[in-house]
């Protein structure tokens, strides 16, 4: 059971992480003319770059040979870079293409999506408020899909890939700075080698527009790795209930930037499916509260029950306690 020290720092992170995330949005259209996928393969490369900095200053090297000898962890690992790079990938496409509020919808979703795995994958009972936030997220997305002429799907792979992402992070249970440098380690060669095949045949944008633009480029990998760096400390040190519920900052930002700052359209359809997924959210928050002031309650009751009695009301030989007189 991790202590309240750990706990409130994993809550610290986990928001420090979501704010990260809401905003960046406001980045990606800073790096046209590059299409998403060379801004992808920068993210790899550039994180590495970063990350291995800071391993070098906080001379943070034994873990890679323990992680070496441990196979299952490297293919969790494995896992976890291949579905974020198909994250990382969707949203920078999404937010460059106009669909910002899509995007926000699937991190909205997200908490729901995390559930859902919780009850198929980790055998976790569901109370009946978190079965009908469930239900409430799935006639949200009929909804849309109906509105859309098809499935969401921008909004539905970004909450599955990162809903699985958190799950396997969970699982791995190595630090937010040493899992992060596993995983760009995993997708360093196959970025750059795309990079250098742009390069090779004049199509890349780094260094054709620019001294600021490469900047920007270079930029990705401390946009990147900050946020990451940040939840991975985060998944290690709180419940993923508590993850689900801090995801809400995200897509709020990135709600607020599609409408305000975007000027994304918002028809009646798409309305009506938000506010169903805020509706179940609102549920599970609700729940969720509910369900921590009654374990506080609960365990400051076996507290209380546990605690020795103080001196002044334990009976001694000399001082018998007197018995109870009968009432009339």
């Amino acid at each position: 059971m991790k202590s309240d020290a750990e706990q409130r720092a994993g809550l610290l992170y986990g928001i420090g992480a979501y704010g990260m995330w809401g905003l960046v949005p406001l980045f990606w259209p800073l790096l046209k003319p590059a299409g998403a996928l060379e801004i992808l393969a920068h993210r790899m490369v550039w994180s590495l770059a970063v990350v291995g900095i800071a391993l070098v200053a906080l001379k943070r090297w034994g873990w890679i040979r323990e992680l070496i000898r441990q196979p299952r962890k490297l293919a969790l690992i494995s896992v976890a870079a291949s579905v974020i790079t198909v994250n990382w990938g969707l949203y920078i496409w999404a937010v460059n293409s106009g669909h910002v509020v899509e995007a926000s919808l699937g991190y909205f979703i997200n908490p729901l999506v995390t559930i859902a795995m919780g009850v198929l994958l980790l055998k976790e009972r569901l109370r009946p408020a978190q079965w009908a936030a469930v239900g409430t997220g799935f006639a949200a997305v009929l909804v849309l899909a109906i509105g859309y002429g098809q499935p969401p799907w921008i909004s539905l792979t970004l909450a599955f890939s990162f809903a699985t992402y958190g799950l396997v992070k969970k699982k791995v249970n190595i630090g937010g700075l040493e899992s992060l440098a596993a995983e760009t380690a995993i997708q360093f060669l196959p970025a750059l080698g795309f990079l250098l095949w742009l390069g090779a045949g004049g199509s890349a944008s780094f260094g054709s527009h620019g001294a600021g633009h490469a900047a920007l480029l270079a930029a990705t990998g401390v946009v990147t790795a900050a946020p990451l760096v940040c939840f991975g400390a985060a998944a290690i040190r709180v419940p993923l209930s508590t993850l689900g519920l801090l995801q809400y900052l995200a897509p709020v930002f990135q709600f607020l930037l599609g409408i305000l700052y975007f000027h994304e359209a918002m028809p009646a359809e798409r309305w009506a499916g938000f506010a169903l997924v805020w509706l179940a959210l609102t549920c599970l928050t609700w729940d969720a509260l509910r369900t921590a002031r009654r374990t506080r309650a609960h365990a400051l009751r076996l507290a209380a029950a546990a605690a020795p009695p103080r001196a002044s009301q334990v009976p001694t030989p000399q001082s018998p306690q007197p018995e109870a007189e009968p009432t009339a």
